[in-house]
């Protein structure tokens, strides 16, 4: 069941050769493909957004791995400038591209990171933790967004939550690994668990002999080895439900979710009180919808926001808290906030 559902999900973005599994958390997803691109490029740097999610660094720390944050744009977006920057530098090893911020549901430009990975050689490794899904829905995203979804299938790893938009109550993630010489790096330093066999899954040719060709133990080629069946149960009872489809009711339901989004932007850009002040860049880019409280200084802005969060939250309605720089909200020269809430009415 797990190796179907895996299967599946790699389709979605556009794998048909892949060695990936299911994890208990995105942090140990997210661990096990960093501690490989440690074991690829040993000595070299790992960079990712300033905006993408925390665990990066703090996992980079618990590996002895150097990692260095690189500054985002106004929409949330890793910086490209500032990226060459630190690739110039030449200790580069692998770049975290977030596709889908926990904050604000940015996404990194993909398309781009691949155009200087061309030039500057490192590994790819795309966060869909909270975003992946989207993929499916990705011609309905603006034009950024669609871009970097497109060339996805170019990733070296990903990692995606069902537990996020996956309809998945249980604690899993999972993580692909593109590259077969991944499964060679981990067989290298594990021991066989009890684990079952399967005969469906075969390593590259290009294996260790003892591996190559041959049946493979989940185990052998994962860092937590036995786990929970329950959890890939769960999962491929709901992708036998709703199937990861362009156009079916799983997707459909993402669409959904998103115009909701997109209809709540607009409302706050074109509420009449003052009261609100949403992100100055734009619509959102999948269905995170971001606003602050107007008031006479950040402390107020702060207070009010936490005083609506409680509000809501006794009303059964769950919002979040976030920081973020002030200048997000600050119109960027020549922005019309006119022109975005018709563009938003459009929608």
């Amino acid at each position: 069941m797990e190796i179907e559902a895996v299967r599946e999900i790699a389709g979605v973005f556009g794998w048909t050769e892949f060695l990936g599994h299911l994890t208990s958390s995105g942090t140990l997803a997210n661990l096990e493909a960093l501690w490989v691109a440690g074991q690829l490029a040993p000595g070299k740097r790992i960079v990712g957004s300033e905006q993408a999610h925390y665990t990066h660094q703090r996992i980079s720390a618990v590996l002895k791995l150097n990692y260095a944050p690189i500054a985002a744009d106004h929409r949330g977006c890793m910086s490209m400038d500032a990226l060459e920057t630190e690739l110039r530098k030449g200790d580069v090893g692998t770049v975290v591209v977030t596709l889908g911020s926990t904050a604000i549901g940015a996404v990194d430009p993909l398309d781009e990171v691949l155009a200087l990975r061309e030039r500057y050689g490192f590994r790819v490794h795309v966060d869909g933790a909270y975003g992946g899904y989207f993929r499916l829905i990705s011609e309905a995203l603006a034009e950024p967004a669609r871009r970097a979804f497109a060339a996805i299938s170019q990733a070296d790893s990903i990692v995606i939550d069902p537990h996020k938009h996956g309809l998945q109550t249980l604690r899993l993630r999972m993580h692909p690994v593109s590259r077969p010489v991944c499964g060679t790096v981990l067989q290298a330093r594990f021991s066989l668990t009890h684990y079952f066999t399967s005969t469906q899954l075969h390593l590259h040719p290009s294996e260790q002999k003892s591996l190559a060709g041959g049946p493979v133990h989940l185990g052998e080629i994962s860092l937590e080895c036995s786990r929970a069946g329950a959890a890939a149960v769960a999962l491929w009872a709901t992708q036998q439900l709703l199937p990861l489809v362009p156009g079916g009711e799983f997707a459909r339901g993402l669409a959904h979710g998103r115009a909701a989004a997109l209809n709540l932007d607009r409302r706050l850009w074109e509420d009449r009180t003052g009261r609100f002040q949403p992100l100055a860049a734009g619509a959102p880019e999948l269905d995170i919808v971001v606003w602050k409280l107007k008031a006479e200084n950040p402390e107020r802005a702060s207070e009010l926001a936490q005083r609506v969060f409680d509000a809501c939250a006794a009303r059964d309605l769950h919002l979040a808290l976030v920081q973020l720089p002030l200048k997000w909200f600050e119109p960027a020269v020549g922005f019309e906030p006119e022109s975005h809430a018709a563009k938003g009415a459009g929608w």
